[in-house]
Parts: C-alpha cells; sequence; structure tokens
C-alpha cells in the first residue's frame, strides 16, 4: 500500500495477525501464514492515526483509529479491537506479553491522540464559522409540518423508530459478538490447559509405576546376590582346598574388573541424572538404587576378602582342588550373569529418562 508523504510510522512490532469471522462472528481466521510487522501511522496532511499491517503485497490491517475505539486483552498474548468502518474485528497473537502490553499503551496513547486531534479541528471550524458556535439553547427546533395530513406524520414517527430499533439491534448484535469471542479465547485457553495437565499426570503416573517395578527387581537382584554369597561361604566351610597362586590372581582380577565395571555404570547413572534435574522424585529413588548398589559392592569386597581367606585355607589341600575350582568358576559365571541383568536393568532406566 502506498503511503503519503505525510505519513510516517510512529510504533512498530511484530504479531500474528486475525480477523473475526464474518459468517459465524467467532471463530478467527489468520491474515498471515506468519508473525507481520504492525505499525502505527500519523498522517499529518490529514490529522490521523492508523494501524496498517502488509502481508505480502496486500494490506491485512488499514484501522484509522477514532476516540470512540477500544484495545482488550483477552489473554496473556492475545488482543482486539473492533473497527467499525471496516465491519471486522482485528485479533493480534504475540510472542511475549511485554509485547502485548506495550502495543496496548500506544493504542491508549493514540487514541488520545486522536481524541484531542478531533477537538482542536472542531474548535478550528467552529471559529471560522461562527454559525456553527451557537449553543443549543440559540437554536430554536421548527416544528415539523405535515404536508398530507396526520397520515403523513404517523409514518414519520414509524420509520423513526423503526431506524432507532435497527440502531439498538446492531449495537447488541455487535456486543454479542464480542463478547462471544472472549468466550472463545477463554474456551481454547482452558481447554490447552487441561490437555496439558492431562499429560502432566499421566507421565508422573507411569514415572512412578516404573519406579516400584524397578525397586521390585532390585530387591530381587539383592536377595540372589545374597543368596550366592551365603554359597560361596558355605563352599568354604565344606571343603578347605588348596589353589595355586595363579587362581587367587584369576579371581582377584575377576572381581577387580567387575568392581570397575560398576564404577562405569555409576558414572552413567550420575550423568543421567545431571541431564533431567527437573525430576526430583525420580532422582530420590535414584540416589536410594545407588546406595543399595554401594552396599552390593560393599558385600561384594567382604566376598573378595573372604575369597583371600579361603585361598590361604585352600593351600592346605591338594585332594578337591579340581571339584571346587569347578564350582567356584560356576559362582563367577552366576555373578556375571547377574552383572549383566543389573547392567540391563540400569540401561533400562537410562532409556526411560531419556524418553521422558
Amino acid at each position: 500500500m502506498d503511503k503519503q508523504c505525510g505519513e510516517q510510522p510512529i510504533f512498530s512490532t511484530r504479531a500474528h495477525v486475525f480477523q473475526i469471522d464474518p459468517v459465524t462472528k467467532k471463530n478467527w481466521i489468520p491474515a498471515s501464514k506468519h508473525a507481520a510487522t504492525v505499525s502505527y501511522f500519523y498522517d499529518a496532511t490529514r490529522n490521523v492515526y492508523r494501524i496498517i499491517s502488509v502481508g505480502g503485497t496486500k494490506a491485512i490491517i488499514n484501522s484509522t483509529i477514532t476516540p470512540n475505539m477500544t484495545f482488550t486483552k483477552t489473554s496473556q498474548k492475545f488482543g482486539q479491537w473492533a473497527d467499525s468502518r471496516a465491519n471486522t474485528v482485528y485479533g493480534l497473537g504475540f510472542a511475549s506479553e511485554q509485547n502485548l502490553t506495550q502495543f496496548a499503551e500506544k493504542f491508549q496513547e493514540v487514541r488520545e491522540a486522536a481524541r484531542l486531534a478531533r477537538e482542536r479541528s472542531q474548535d478550528k471550524t467552529e471559529l471560522t464559522n461562527p454559525a456553527l458556535s451557537l449553543t443549543s439553547q440559540q437554536i430554536v427546533p421548527s416544528p415539523i409540518i405535515s404536508v398530507n395530513g396526520p397520515a403523513d406524520d404517523k409514518l414519520f414517527r414509524s420509520q423513526s423508530a423503526e431506524m432507532e430499533l435497527s440502531t439498538e439491534r446492531e449495537r447488541v448484535k455487535k456486543m454479542l459478538s464480542e463478547g462471544s469471542v472472549c468466550e472463545v479465547q477463554w474456551e481454547a485457553e482452558f481447554f490447552s490447559l487441561q490437555d496439558n495437565n492431562n499429560k502432566l499426570v499421566a507421565a508422573l503416573r507411569e514415572a512412578n509405576a516404573n519406579v516400584e517395578k524397578w525397586k521390585k527387581q532390585l530387591a530381587g537382584y539383592q536377595e540372589e546376590a545374597e543368596r550366592l554369597r551365603q554359597r560361596v561361604t558355605e563352599l568354604e566351610s565344606r571343603t578347605t582346598l588348596d589353589t595355586t597362586a595363579e587362581q587367587g590372581d584369576e579371581l582377584s582380577e575377576r572381581l577387580r574388573g567387575l568392581e570397575l565395571l560398576l564404577k562405569s555404570k555409576e558414572e552413567e547413572i550420575a550423568q543421567l541424572r545431571g541431564q533431567r534435574p527437573d525430576l526430583v522424585e525420580l532422582e530420590n529413588e535414584r540416589d536410594d538404587l545407588l546406595k543399595r548398589l554401594e552396599e552390593v559392592e560393599e558385600r561384594n569386597q567382604e566376598l573378595e576378602k573372604d575369597l583371600q581367606k579361603a585361598e590361604e585355607l585352600l593351600k592346605d589341600s591338594h585332594a578337591e582342588r579340581d571339584r571346587v575350582r569347578e564350582e567356584i568358576n560356576r559362582a563367577g559365571d552366576e555373578l556375571d550373569i547377574k552383572i549383566c541383568q543389573l547392567n540391563d536393568l540400569r540401561l533400562g532406566l537410562s532409556q526411560l529418562l531419556e524418553s521422558n
């Protein structure tokens, strides 16, 4: 749209532009696919203020501001105003509440400026035309003379009443349409908040269910570890076998490898803990799991000490060395299996945290 040389922008912002549906008077129709620049312009030649926004090659807003216009905030980021000249209602969706507040304050300033401009224009008109400066008491209304008799007088009064009734009906329709627009906006925001709340509740319930499942699995693994420890103790009490230093070193290396594996998994859990600091409840549950894992590690260290003692005792016997070696290897394999299962449990915990 071409601007006159006397028209200058006084304020600009960006917003999504909407217009009320002319049919339903309730739904909003987007006037642009993306956020557009919305500006206040002052025309010094005509002494008027306008709100103008151009989308592509056409003007999507061309609204002349009058003193009786009102800008209404319908939500934290949405506002609207009615333009009787354009016979429509404009709506603007802003990126932040601050942008909406700035636009509303500028609307009030421009509306007040338009009122003052109108008053100055009227004062100039009265000064240039003394006939218009007469007060209402100085103007004597002339009676309406019926040319064709009483019938025409009744017809004139009937037409006047119909015009007043039509004007009042249009005013009521306008008020109802503005109220419906506000109601639609509030309903949309309410349903959006309700949907977000339902999603959060569902996610929280799922997380609680998974935590309970992990608790049960951890308790099962702890019971299994205790059973293995008792089995190793039983093997130690049943026989006093002699093993070579090479076999003891092999067992020690295997236990050290298991300790390194546990430490690496603890580091992974610490990294996962830093990725989602907002899930306070899951963090507390995870801390409990780490404490229990530390207890299991301490028990494994105790087992290592017990195995070292058994090594010293087993040096005195050679008769059942091969059988005990087979039993200990089998116990070590079972420990490896349980450690793998524990790693699977931690991997499942990591995947759930990443998905949340």
